[in-house]
Order: C-alpha cells, then sequence, then structure tokens
C-alpha cells in the first residue's frame, strides 16, 4: 500500500482511458449484461474534441482548448442545451469540461442533448448495489430473483420479501427494463428508504452507489459487489449504460468522447476515490501460538487469511506483546502472563501485509522499557506507523494521519484499565491511559480537519456477546465526539456492535492470533472487519467470520457457521429487533 500523510493526489488523465462501446439499452432485463470496453489513445481521444470548451456549470466560460488554440479566434457555435435526466448522480458533471458549449435546461422538451440511461451512444455506467439491513444472514442474490421481482414474480430471497425503491431509482430502472408488475416493488420517499427497510426486515433494496452507508449490508449479486477493489463493472449486471443522444450527431460523439474520458469506470464509483481499512482483534504472538509458529514455520498463522489481509489499502493490527532479543523459547503453558516475542515472527506481520500497528494492548510492557523501546525500533525499521503507545505519553497520544486514494483517515486509541497497563501514565514508554477529554478534544479537531476518524480500545476484557455498560458508556462517547469508526482491540470473544449516531460500533472483534482454542466455544471464533471509505466517507463495512483450526491459524467460518456465529452476534446488538431472516 502507498499511503502519502498530508498531501491530496489529484488524479492526471496520463494513461490511455476505457471507452465503453455504444449500446442501446433495449435489450431484455434477463440479457443486460455490459460487453467489453476497448481502448482509445488519451490524444487522439482529446484531439476529436472541440476546440471550444465549457467548464460546467458556467456554460459560456470560454476554454484554451488542448492543442493551445484560442477558442475566441474561432467562429462561435451555437449554444447546445442539455438536459439530465432526473435520477442520474447529483454531481454528475462537477469538474467536467464539456467540449462544446452548453446550457443546462430543466425540462427534456426541446433539449439539444440528453444524457440518461436510456438508448444512445453510451458513454460510461451508473452503478447500483444490492442492499438489505445491516444484520442480515443474506449474502449473495442471484440477478435471476431481482429479474423476476421485477416482473411480479416472487422468488428466492423475495418470496417473502419486499424490494423497495427510492422514485428516482425506479425512474432508472424503469428506463432501462420497462415499468415493474405486480407487486413486490414498492415505490417510497428516499428520505424514508432506510427505516422502512430496517422495519420491515427481511427487506431490501437497490440504491445507486454514492448513497451507500454503512447501516446497509451490501449484497453479492452474480458473485460481484460493488464495495470491492476487485469490482469490474463489465458483466454486473446492475450496471446501467449511461448514455448521450440527440439531434447533432457531431455534438453527440464529442460529449460521448469527453464523458468517457472523464468518467472512465463509472459515472458514480471513481475506483481511485476507494480505501479498504481492515481492522482486526488480538494478536499476541506467544505462548502456544509462538511454540506452533517454532513448530509449524513462522508464517503458519496467516493461513487463508493472508490474501484478504495482504489486500487491504491499510491493514490494522493491535500487537499487544514486544518482541525482545533475549525473549525464551516460547512455554505454551506459561502461566505468569509476562509475554515477549522473538524478533523472527515479525516476519508473520509484514507477510500479511500490516500498515499500522496499534499498542493499547495490556502486555506491551511486560519484558521491560529496553523491549519496548525495541519493539519501537523494529516497527519504524518497517515504516510502520503506531499509535496508542510510544516512547512518551504525548507521543503515544499523538493520531496518526494517512492519506489514500484522497482519502484522509485518522487512527487513535488508548487503554481504559489503567493501573500496571500503562506506564505512559507514569512518564515511561508503553501504553497510554484514556483521558477523554484529551481523546474527544483530538476526535473533535480531527473531524475539522476532514479525517475519517478511527477510535480503538484496549478495555475490560468480557467472555460474552453483549457488550457491558461501562464499554456502551465509552464508545457512544467518543462517538459523540465525531468517531466514524469505534472498535475495540481487548475482546477475546466478538460481542455485540451498534448504530449510535452517525458511527458504527463494534464493541469488540475477538482474536486475531492467540491461544484461546480451548477457553471456551466463543473464544475459538472472531471477526475481521474490513470498512470502506470512499469520497472520504465511510459508506460500508464487511464482515468476515473465523474460527481457529489449531492454537495460531484462524480460517475463515463457512456455512451454518457463520450464521449461527452472526445470530449470536447480532442477538447481542443494539438495535432493537433481529432484522435478519428467521431460519
Amino acid at each position: 500500500m502507498n499511503l502519502t500523510k498530508g498531501v491530496l493526489r489529484l488524479r492526471a488523465i496520463s494513461l490511455p482511458v476505457l471507452i465503453l462501446v455504444l449500446v442501446s439499452v433495449g435489450c431484455s432485463l434477463d440479457t443486460l449484461l455490459l460487453p467489453p470496453t476497448p481502448t482509445v489513445d488519451l490524444p487522439a481521444a482529446l484531439t476529436a474534441l472541440s476546440p471550444q470548451s465549457t467548464l460546467l456549470p458556467t456554460p459560456l466560460q470560454p476554454q484554451v482548448d488542448v492543442a493551445g488554440v484560442d477558442p475566441a479566434t474561432q467562429p462561435t457555435p451555437a449554444v447546445f442545451r442539455l438536459w439530465l435526466a432526473p435520477y442520474l448522480p447529483k454531481d454528475l458533471l462537477s469538474g467536467f469540461v464539456a467540449p462544446i458549449p452548453l446550457e443546462i435546461v430543466s425540462e427534456r422538451q426541446g433539449a439539444d442533448l440528453v444524457i440518461s440511461a436510456e438508448a444512445g451512444s453510451q458513454a460510461s455506467v451508473i452503478v447500483l448495489a444490492l442492499a438489505a439491513p445491516f444484520p442480515s444472514l443474506v449474502d449473495a442474490v442471484p440477478f435471476e430473483d431481482i429479474s423476476r421481482a421485477w416482473q411480479g414474480a416472487r422468488s428466492g430471497v423475495f418470496r417473502d420479501a419486499l424490494l423497495y425503491l427510492s422514485p428516482q431509482t425506479e425512474s432508472l430502472l424503469s428506463a432501462a427494463w420497462g415499468t415493474y408488475q405486480g407487486n413486490v416493488v414498492r415505490v417510497i420517499p428516499e428520505s424514508e428508504l432506510l427505516a422502512t427497510v430496517w422495519a420491515d426486515a427481511p427487506a431490501y433494496t437497490l440504491l445507486p452507489f454514492e448513497d451507500l452507508r454503512p447501516e446497509w449490508k451490501v449484497l453479492e449479486v452474480e458473485g460481484q459487489s460493488p464495495v470491492r477493489k476487485e469490482f469490474i463493472a463489465g458483466g454486473y449486471p446492475l450496471a446501467f449504460p449511461l448514455t448521450v443522444s440527440g439531434r447533432d450527431e457531431g455534438a453527440v460523439g464529442q460529449m460521448q468522447t469527453a464523458l468517457a474520458i472523464f468518467m472512465p469506470a463509472a459515472a458514480n464509483r471513481d475506483p481511485d476515490k476507494l480505501t479498504t481499512v481492515v481492522l482486526t482483534g488480538v494478536t499476541a504472538l506467544t505462548r502456544a501460538t509462538a511454540y506452533e509458529m517454532e513448530q509449524k514455520g513462522v508464517l503458519h498463522p496467516a493461513g487463508e487469511l493472508g490474501p484478504m489481509l495482504q489486500q487491504a489499502d491499510i491493514l490494522h493490527i493491535s500487537n499487544e506483546v514486544p518482541f525482545a532479543s533475549d525473549c525464551p523459547y516460547p512455554n505454551p503453558v506459561n502461566a505468569t502472563l509476562r509475554f515477549c516475542s522473538a524478533d523472527k515472527y515479525l516476519e508473520l506481520l509484514a507477510y500479511i501485509g500490516t500498515d499500522i500497528v496499534e499498542l493499547t494492548g495490556d502486555h506491551f510492557s511486560d519484558w521491560g522499557q529496553e523491549a519496548t523501546l525495541h519493539t519501537l525500533d523494529l516497527y519504524e525499521a518497517e515504516g510502520w506507523p503506531y499509535y496508542g503507545g510510544a516512547r512518551t505519553p504525548d507521543e503515544a497520544r499523538e493520531p496518526v494521519k494517512l492519506e489514500h486514494n484522497g482519502n484522509l483517515i485518522a487512527f487513535i486509541g488508548c487503554n481504559a484499565k489503567g493501573g500496571y497497563y500503562t506506564p505512559g501514565e507514569r512518564g515511561l514508554p508503553g501504553a497510554i491511559l484514556c483521558h477523554f477529554d484529551q481523546v474527544t478534544g483530538a476526535i473533535s479537531s480531527l473531524k475539522e480537519q476532514g479525517y475519517v476518524v478511527i477510535m480503538t480500545f484496549q478495555h475490560h476484557e468480557v467472555y460474552q456477546f453483549r457488550p457491558i455498560p461501562e464499554l456502551l458508556e465509552d464508545f457512544r462517547l467518543v462517538a459523540d465526539a465525531g468517531a466514524d469508526i469505534v472498535s475495540g482491540s481487548q475482546a477475546h470473544q466478538p460481542h455485540g456492535m451498534d448504530f449510535y449516531q452517525d458511527s458504527l460500533l463494534m464493541y469488540g472483534l475477538g482474536n486475531l492470533f492467540f491461544d484461546q482454542l480451548l477457553v471456551s466455544e466463543n473464544t475459538t471464533r472472531a471477526i475481521v472487519a474490513r470498512h470502506i471509505i470512499y469520497n472520504n466517507r465511510h459508506i460500508s463495512t464487511e464482515l468476515f467470520p473465523i474460527y481457529f483450526a489449531d492454537f495460531s491459524k484462524p480460517l475463515y467460518l463457512q456455512d451454518e457457521g457463520a450464521d449461527y456465529l452472526f445470530s449470536q452476534l447480532f442477538d447481542a446488538s443494539d438495535w432493537g429487533e433481529l432484522q435478519y431472516p428467521p431460519e
């Protein structure tokens, strides 16, 4: 991952761009697939543009074209009246430099040019997402179920559930698919969509990608999800052509080319604005975990989770145990609760793609100041920023500020237990105690600076799904200050979660790499959370359930096992009645 601190990266058009082939939207619902997209040279595409360019929404502002020709020396062409379909993204043309003089009009009648999802010259696509309330056990829906629901037939997930749409989305779908039939589809005001679908769960919605928010669970359709980095619009049945049509073929062609350059991937989903942040629970490379690493290899714990962790743009690891050059060979039944890790175990953290390290853990200072400082040296040599623990209290309190794909993301954390666990309170190297006046003030300041704020806690450990009142109080306190995501790094079993104000609260994720296989059934299971940040906003979260095959290696929890864990987690969460489909 390439992180740039404090610098926003402007997107420059300097490579060949994708131009989608011309297609008509007049195809049947069951065959609505986008063909492969040919490429064109950027210089050739720009040369095709008229010397009369317009920066919307100032339609008559003169521009100098890419060849350096002053438009004032050229004959002034007619001003083309442009009508935009009302279901298009609100900021569709923000920053767009038009190749011809334009005037945006409110009525379609009399317009010279139309941008819509109807028949015309295709310039890009509009991406929709199928979503359910976040606590849903459904992960994927065949497109055939959506198609049949639109035609009024009940099948699959829509056998006993409705598909709710805003009027804008219904207009888009009607333009592409024709008028819906039957009573499976319900159209309600956009402002009522979230509350209605949650209240009526199991229920579903289709909504534009740019309208996603964390309370929705985005579902796969034909194996694709638009919140994932590997998403490709071509072949995704919920990507709809964005077309240009009009009476003047030359103007249509110029607008099509310019729009395709401006939005080569999709009109409302720019992969250069997307960042994935993976948050994990307890890592403690010690005791039986370390013993198995010695016996089976240092990289053994990575197992099948490795590729997903490596793919993250920002991978967070909460490592509770210091590295020490004099750490003894691991004792799998160490009863002293004084932990250390051999330096060579750092290879595991590097292999899975660690990008940032949380140091709020109880055991960070177990092996003395020399080991604590040695651990910080190792992280710095790897180029990994850390927070929540450091050489000095002031350094430990400082948030880590990152920039990726234009997204400003800040991490801040502390230890809520105090005492022996927070030597930073005594001016020593190690974890820092939570001083909430300072923490909430820092969060408020970060929000004012435009950051998406991720707050992580080392808090009280409880062996139950439902979070205790102390967790609820402190998590909500930092959410009130503006933290977008609040996550518990202390839990050895996963806890419930909550949407509070505009924040996602995850009270505990459980272990990532730690040896609590035989403590209880619940410590053998955990979750990893992948948060999606888009255009500097948290829009979605994916949960990955895991279980432990031995004392060191987590594997993905599948099928009934995953449903059982999520049922327990959602039942212990504070969003009221269960919102997922019954068995």
